[in-house]
């Protein structure tokens, strides 16, 4: 049986759901995973995911973002995530809280999902963060981030234009941007329970919005890419067929922005949809996928010039 828990974490006087799934008594602890969601989503979405984790001695750690899911508590708040600078402190302290309070001195791997991907990038490429944070962390996962819109989202250069003017002028100001279900997941249940899902707003602030399309861009410039200093292990997994983020931007980012890491692998889901925690009953492969990769950096923690698992493999229905 997994255990979960469920608690507050405040930051700056906020107070952010939070949630953990830990291993039971008679399964030993070998790592902590410190999770962060998507846009719109929240962490109580990837209960299958992180009760795998967990049976198999990885606890998980997760909160509801600023603005999204349960750290809700009026509808103004909604989407109102703050500018870049908080969302990457609310991260920072989030990170560091486990760090910090970690008696056994458990390996910590971070992994985000989607625009938690493209936030998780960003925080372990960000100088201030590096020597505080970012190397003690033993290593980085990705889950479909969010480094380039797929052909069916892109929206147009004249909408993000008046999107950022917007933005300026009224940065609280609340903006729908609703993400097509059928193409988050293949699975027909999945699909329903997110049309049904009332945390799943949909709602951003202008402020919020113009920053998550400033982190974008800046990802799939290379104008942010990590130090292979401090970031000595990363994993990235995408679904050849994400309708939602770009499976070639993760790619092409991948193949020229993270040559310094030393310890790196790329893995291709050949038809996979965004929500590889949920894409069906195949889903059960990436949760091998992540759990092994985790355990093996417990018992062979990454070292500077370790091998280079860089090479895509391709997972086949």
């Amino acid at each position: 049986m997994v255990v979960e828990k469920e608690g507050t974490f405040t930051v700056d006087n906020v107070a952010l759901y939070s949630k953990s799934w830990l291993p039971d008594t008679t399964t030993p602890t070998k790592a902590k995973l410190l999770f962060i969601h998507g846009f719109s989503d929240h962490i109580n979405r990837y209960n299958r995911f992180f009760a795998a984790l967990a049976s198999r001695g990885i606890s998980v750690h997760g909160i509801d973002q600023r603005g999204w899911g349960r750290s809700v508590s009026h509808p103004r708040d909604r989407g109102n995530t703050g500018p870049t600078e908080r969302v990457l402190a609310d991260m920072a302290a989030f990170i560091s809280s486990h760090l910090d309070d970690n008696p056994d001195k458990l390996p910590v791997f971070v992994m985000g999902h989607s625009m938690g991907g493209g936030q998780v990038l960003t925080f372990a490429s960000h100088p201030k963060y590096q020597e505080s944070v970012v190397r003690r962390v033993r290593g980085w996962l990705l889950e479909s981030p969010f480094i380039g819109f797929s052909p069916e989202e892109k929206p147009s250069a004249l909408k993000v234009m008046a999107g950022r003017l917007a933005g300026k002028l009224l940065p609280k100001q609340q903006m729908r941007h609703a993400i097509l279900p059928e193409n988050l997941s293949r699975d027909p249940e999945v699909v329903q329970s997110i049309k049904d899902d009332e945390l799943m707003h949909n709602t951003g602030t202008l402020e919020g919005l113009a920053g998550l399309l400033d982190r974008t861009d800046a990802l799939a410039t290379g104008k942010v890419r990590p130090n292979g200093g401090a970031v000595k292990s990363l994993w990235l997994g995408h679904g050849t067929q994400d309708k939602t983020t770009w499976f070639e931007a993760s790619k092409k980012y991948f193949e020229e922005c993270c040559g310094e890491i030393p310890d790196k692998e790329f893995k291709a889901y050949e038809g996979w949809y965004h929500q590889l925690h949920a894409d069906g009953e195949v889903s059960e492969e990436f949760y091998k996928d992540v759990g092994d990769w985790i355990l093996k950096r417990c018992e062979e923690p990454a070292q500077e010039g370790a091998a280079d698992n860089g090479g895509k493999v391709d997972a086949k229905l």
